[in-house]
């Protein structure tokens, strides 16, 4: 990629963040992950933290994660990736360390590791993509799938009497006494990538503070499974996806508060 030169007399405001490579991914045209992607990195570059941070990439649509991130990176078992990331955090607690998990990984197999890392409390930051669905597999349901929505192994829509309802995880780990910050944003347009930014900054402060657990749930989109325009996709989640996991902190620990207020 050629270097522009940026003129004196001209500030510049946006560029490429160094917490990113410049390789185009393989996630489908429309895809949201990417803009998460770049919402982490441009974090990790105005903290000053990227040289010290590890990330664990999980399995699912975001398993090349590694490929994405200039940074160091390590790959982790299925829904192990808090597991993993409790370790490398206890052994080297001057890192700063997160795991990159979509709803099958973390709502599924992993919930164990995640309910309990949580629970511990572990000073590690979790970035949750939630779809709905599994997209790497063939868009079968997640346990985030909504009542009655379509699926490759739930054709007639998801039934609460045979699969249960779909889980709110944020709502969950909101109630165990390890977790400091716990919110819910969405990468569905620009005012809501913004908002999403910001919590994913704090979520990472609150790392550096040493206060507890921290997640940002990202509500995102799968139009290639869901059959949909990108455009369409977007759409259907804010009319769908929202209103069944609203938006907004469901857990802000006074530590975290002071932090928010800049105190």
């Amino acid at each position: 990629m050629a270097t522009v030169e940026i003129p004196a007399d001209m500030e510049l405001v946006y560029k490429y963040p160094e917490s990113l490579t410049k390789l185009h991914t393989h996630y489908c045209p429309g895809c949201t992950h990417g803009i998460v992607h770049r919402l982490i990195a441009e974090v990790l570059d105005e903290l000053g933290v990227r040289e010290r941070t590890i990330g664990v990439a999980p399995v699912g649509c975001s398993v090349l994660a590694y490929y994405y991130f200039n940074m160091d990176f390590t790959e982790a078992a299925h829904g192990r990736a808090p597991a993993m990331a409790t370790g490398i955090k206890r052994v080297s607690p001057d890192k700063v360390v997160f795991t990159y998990q979509g709803d099958g990984d973390l709502a599924a197999i992993g919930t164990a590791e995640i309910l309990h890392a949580a629970n511990r409390g572990e000073l590690f930051t979790t970035i949750f993509v939630n779809n709905a669905i599994y997209g790497m597999t063939g868009g079968q349901m997640a346990p985030t799938t909504l009542i009655g929505q379509k699926t490759t192994s739930s054709p007639m829509g998801r039934d609460v009497a045979i699969a249960g309802w779909p889980i709110r995880m944020a709502e969950l780990l909101a109630q165990l006494p390890g977790t400091a910050y716990i919110t819910r944003q969405a990468a569905l347009d620009v005012p809501g990538i913004r908002r999403t930014k910001k919590a994913i900054k704090l979520a990472f402060q609150t790392q550096l503070a040493g206060l507890g657990f921290s997640m940002v749930e990202v509500i995102s989109t799968c139009n290639t499974n869901w059959h949909m325009t990108p455009q369409g996709a977007l759409e259907w989640a804010k009319e769908n996806m929202v209103p069944y996991y609203p938006l907004g902190d469901t857990k802000v620990s006074a530590g975290v508060q002071a932090l928010k207020e800049g105190k």
